[in-house]
């Protein structure tokens, strides 16, 4: 599924979209990376001496960042100064141009360098300006610097994951974020969608701290109309059992479901203990959830006699549902994901073939593809202004005035 010619197919789903992505770190950006996988053509906005902090994020090798890499593909790479006052002409002659707009800004900043919905509205009419931040564009927590991690903690998502007598656990990566990023892409399909009845864009007002509060479920009702808060269980949980991780004989791990009683019941014939089936709490799942210590030992005493290929193989024998747990050096090998191409292999200039995950989902006739990995910072600034009509003069003075 990967391209190395830099444009994409005109049968892609969304070739003659335009994105500007003027995002950072990280839900935006995902969200133009997202679409950039499916044909759109997204320019990256970076500020000439500020590069989107992702690209030195985390390892890199040969003073190349490797999550700009992934962050940053199929996408060309310009500098603009938007506070200063060619940066700002030169982006409204660029969202005449543009479908989307992806910023994340502090509620007030495009307004404060006169980048406003009403300035950039009036220059393109059919616009999307997708606004991402923390806490959305108003409320009290609205000027607040929001992260990921914010969302996490504040959502309830903390406050269920971890041991019971551990303390509330944050994610070791983006998950608030990602997961704003999937809702942000979203977002602009359907403001998009509706664009095509109307004939005029709008504004997407993305707070990352509400799409992982719809992914935790129903809390929310749950708490009022019973009163119910839901407690950390660790790996456990409260609608069924057997639910958790354990230990083989060779020193893994593996993790099993039984969110379904067929399966459950093939588990505990599998573990040799089918006396339980016929226990009266076995019937439902939070019957099963409440003995969970005994429907745990059954199980965990049976995988731990035995090496994970072989605990792998009699599950599947029996159609239980069961999983290694991976690393990534695993999932680089596991044969499913290899079938599927989940993750691909894309040639960079910069550093060669380097390994990423694919684009997001398969579509049998319009498929996504990963035209190039992340581009040097302002690497197409030239080349897309000069594509806009700039002259190399123009260029110069913008360059002399510190806007590019």
């Amino acid at each position: 599924m990967t391209e190395t010619n830099g444009t994409a197919t005109p049968d892609a789903p969304l070739a003659g979209l335009r994105v500007l992505d003027l995002a950072t770190l990280f839900a935006g950006p995902l969200a133009a990376t997202m679409l950039g996988d499916f044909g759109a053509e997204v320019i990256k906005i970076e500020h000439p001496s500020k590069p989107d902090p992702s690209r030195g994020h985390g390892p890199s090798k040969n003073g190349v960042g490797l999550w700009w890499k992934l962050l940053g593909r199929n996408k060309r790479a310009i500098t603009l100064n938007l506070s200063r006052p060619g940066g700002r002409a030169t982006l409204l002659r660029l969202a005449a141009t543009a479908d989307v707009i992806i910023e994340n800004f502090r509620p007030g900043t495009l307004e404060k360098w006169d980048l406003g919905w009403e300035e950039l509205s009036a220059a393109n009419p059919r616009l999307v300006l997708t606004r991402v931040t923390g806490f959305g564009q108003f409320g009290p927590y609205a000027h607040r610097p929001g992260f990921g991690t914010l969302a996490e903690a504040m959502s309830g998502f903390a406050a269920i994951t971890g041991e019971p007598d551990a303390p509330p656990t944050l994610p070791p990566f983006g998950l608030a974020d990602s997961i704003a990023a999937l809702a942000t892409a979203y977002a602009v399909m359907t403001a998009l969608a509706a664009r095509d009845r109307t004939g005029e864009g709008q504004v997407v007002d993305m707070a990352i701290i509400e799409p992982i509060l719809t992914v935790l479920g129903p809390q929310p009702l749950w708490y009022d109309q019973l009163g119910y808060v839901q407690e950390r269980t660790g790996n456990r949980s409260a609608n069924n059992a057997p639910r958790n991780t354990y230990r083989t004989a060779d020193g893994t791990w593996v993790a099993v479901s039984t969110s379904a009683q067929s399966v459950a019941e093939r588990v505990m014939r599998l573990v040799g203990r089918p006396e339980l089936i016929d226990e009266p709490w076995f019937a439902t799942g939070a019957g099963r959830a409440a003995h969970s210590d005994v429907l745990d030992t059954a199980v965990g005493t049976w995988i731990a006699a035995r090496t994970r290929t072989d605990v792998l193989a009699a599950f599947e024998k029996a159609e239980a549902a069961i999983a290694p747990v991976q690393d990534v050096r695993d999932v680089l090998t596991d044969p499913q994901y290899q079938a599927l191409d989940t993750v691909t292999t894309v040639d960079d200039p910069e550093l060669g073939p380097i390994r990423m995950q694919n684009v997001l989902f398969r579509l049998s006739a319009t498929p996504g593809a990963i035209r190039w990995a992340g581009r040097p910072h302002g690497a197409d600034t030239d080349t897309v202004l000069t594509e806009l009509g700039l002259t190399p003069a123009d260029l110069t003075a913008l360059r002399t005035e510190g806007a590019l």
